[in-house]
Parts: structure tokens; C-alpha cells; sequence
């Protein structure tokens, strides 16, 4: 089977894909700084920097000698902002559109398999929303369909990560996979199986060796704060009151993870394009005095370690915090390779 993934940023979902078995053709995104990270990662998948409202079929029939798609994924993960829970302000944003953007292409070419991975708010906005316009395209057009919420980390991801995932197909009446991980015989991953080998460095600091074993650098009053948060998921409760924010001040109990540290034993916290830094969630490593480095972000979003990514800091903790969990996503490949041969 063949694969094309849209939205597909650095590659997590490529990366996945590959890893079961789907041969990735292209990947496209609108952000071209994607391109160095996927390409050196994910050999033979190529890298099209395009947006996606200005794609048409014409642009990729023919790659891969495919004239036709009836044996094709298309993965469609379109950026989740304008759905998620830590969107703030209000408004239309243009990102909403995308999705219908992407069915169009669905509708256009009738791929074998779709698949969806997004924040599952996308489901929850009331009336004929995005989300219900793509279902209706799907249905009008001989898909049956499923979806339902995923949690990375059920899926070897040492991360509690819960996203929404379609799955359709001309085929057959599609299934979901089912937890690989939880059990008393399997059970979730963990903060110190994906990152305790990395060896210590300090905040500011690079590894000389390691790529992008990076950690950001932390203000002196952060770095006091951070001191003082107990090892293995302490949180700014403990600090002295001199050390205390003025909004954090008096009764206020709210955003305890906001300058907290992980716990060993547990999944992470779910990563966002800011997981390098203290002050945007629980995200101290779990003993040293600083945020967990651009490598450790990577292995908790379950990225193999030789999986460079290019950039500047900022920009990889974007990369990162908003891949799809390269682990979730070869579940996901294989249960599609699972169904297809259960029809042949």
C-alpha cells in the first residue's frame, strides 16, 4: 500500500506509516522549514512544500506511478488549533477550513483509505460544522466510517496524549485498533524508559554529541523556582511564598502543572510547540534543574533517537510538539494493512 500525508510537518505520521509497512510517497505541508527535518528521516518519501488550498489533483496523479487510488491512504492531519482546548481567544480562524480543504482532495481522487488524527474538540463544535461537512462528504461519496478518541499512550507512546481518529474506507466497514498497552502484562510506557538514558546536561546547555540534545535556558528567577520544586512531579506548591507568582498568590490553586516537573513513573503530560519550556506546562525534567531538552521531547513523542530534526530551537519544539506520535501512527498503519488483507 501507498500513502500520501498531508499537514505532515516534521513526519511523525510518515515515520509511522513507514515503520508498518505503507510506502509514504510525498508529504506535504505549507511550512517549508518541515522540509530538511522529513526528508533526512523518512528516505524515498518526498517533501512538497504547498498549501494545501492550492492543490488540486493534477499535483499528485502520476507520483508513485499511480494513476488511480483505490488502493491508497490518503492521512490527512490538519493543524488542530482552531478545536483545542488550550486555543485562547475566540474567533474564526482560517486552519478550521483546512479540513474541508483535504476532502476535497478525498472527493477528487476516492482514495482507498482516509485517515484522520485530531484533537477531538474538532468533533464537539455544534451545528453543520467542519467536521460534519467532511462526514457527509464521505458518506455522499461511498465511504463507511468510524471514529472515536485515541489515547497515545494505549499505543506504546509514553504520553497521555487523546486524540480523535477517523478511519474510512470504500472497502469494507472499518475498525478502530485496540489498546496495545495498560494491562498488568504490557503496561504504559514511561517518562524514565523514554529519556533516563540521556545524559544530564544543564539549562542553556547543548550535548556535544547527541543532536538536539538541547536544553532552553531558564532566568535566574525560574531557575530558583525550579530549585525548589521536589524531583519526580513537584509543582510550584512547594516553593517559599517570596518565590511565588503575583497571579499564583492568595488562594489561587489553578495551573499547578504551569513550572512543574514529570514523574518518572507515568506517562508525560501532553506535548505542545512550547514543551521546551517551564513556564508553558509540566514539563521540568523529572530530577535535573531545567526543561526536558528538544531530545527528550522527541522520544516522548516516541521518535526513534536517530531522528534528527533541523532548525532553530524554537522551531523543533514546534516540530515536535506537533507530530503525530510516531508510535500511534505504525499502530494505526498496521491495523490498515490488517483490514486491507482481510478483504483480498
Amino acid at each position: 500500500m501507498k500513502a500520501f500525508d498531508f499537514f505532515c510537518g516534521a513526519g511523525g505520521m510518515t515515520r509511522g506509516l513507514l515503520d508498518a509497512g505503507i510506502a509514504v510517497v510525498a508529504g506535504y505541508d505549507v511550512d517549508e522549514e518541515c522540509e530538511h527535518t522529513y526528508e533526512h528521516n523518512n528516505p524515498g518519501a518526498r517533501f512538497i512544500a504547498a498549501d494545501i488550498r492550492k492543490i488540486g489533483i493534477e499535483d499528485f496523479q502520476g507520483m508513485g506511478n499511480l494513476r488511480k487510488f483505490d488502493d491508497v491512504l490518503f492521512a490527512g492531519c490538519a493543524p488542530c488549533q482552531p478545536f483545542s482546548t488550550q486555543r485562547k481567544g475566540s474567533g474564526r480562524r482560517h486552519d478550521a477550513t483546512l479540513l474541508g480543504e483535504f476532502g476535497r482532495l478525498v472527493e477528487a481522487a476516492l482514495p482507498g483509505y482516509v485517515l484522520i488524527e485530531n484533537v477531538p474538540g474538532i468533533a464537539k463544535v455544534r451545528g453543520f460544522s467542519t467536521f460534519r461537512r467532511f462526514l457527509h462528504m464521505l458518506s455522499a461519496n461511498g465511504y463507511r466510517f468510524i471514529y472515536g478518541v485515541l489515547d497515545a499512550k494505549h499505543f506504546g507512546v509514553p504520553q497521555n496524549r487523546r486524540r480523535l481518529v477517523l478511519l474510512a474506507t470504500r472497502h469494507l466497514q472499518p475498525t478502530l485498533p485496540g489498546s496495545k498497552y495498560g494491562t498488568s502484562l504490557r503496561p504504559f510506557k514511561t517518562v524514565r524508559q523514554a529519556i533516563y538514558h540521556f545524559p544530564a546536561i544543564g539549562a542553556g546547555e547543548c550535548h556535544p554529541i547527541i543532536p538536539n540534545h538541547v536544553a532552553a535556558d531558564i532566568a535566574e528567577i525560574n531557575l530558583k523556582r525550579l530549585r525548589q520544586t521536589p524531583h519526580n512531579g513537584g509543582d510550584r506548591r512547594s516553593w517559599p511564598s517570596h518565590l511565588r507568582l503575583e497571579c499564583h498568590k492568595g488562594n489561587y490553586k489553578g495551573h499547578t502543572d504551569v513550572y512543574g516537573r514529570m514523574y518518572w513513573k507515568r506517562p508525560a503530560p501532553a506535548l505542545t510547540g512550547r514543551c521546551h519550556s517551564i513556564s508553558n506546562g509540566r514539563y521540568g525534567h523529572p530530577e535535573q534543574d531545567r526543561a526536558i531538552s528538544l531530545r527528550e521531547a522527541a522520544a516522548i513523542q516516541s521518535f526513534p533517537d536517530g531522528y534528527v530534526f533541523f532548525g532553530t530551537n524554537k522551531h523543533i519544539a514546534m516540530q515536535i510538539g506537533n507530530a503525530v506520535p510516531v508510535r500511534l501512527a505504525e499502530h494505526l498503519g498496521k491495523h490498515i494493512l490488517h483490514l486491507e488483507a482481510s478483504r483480498i
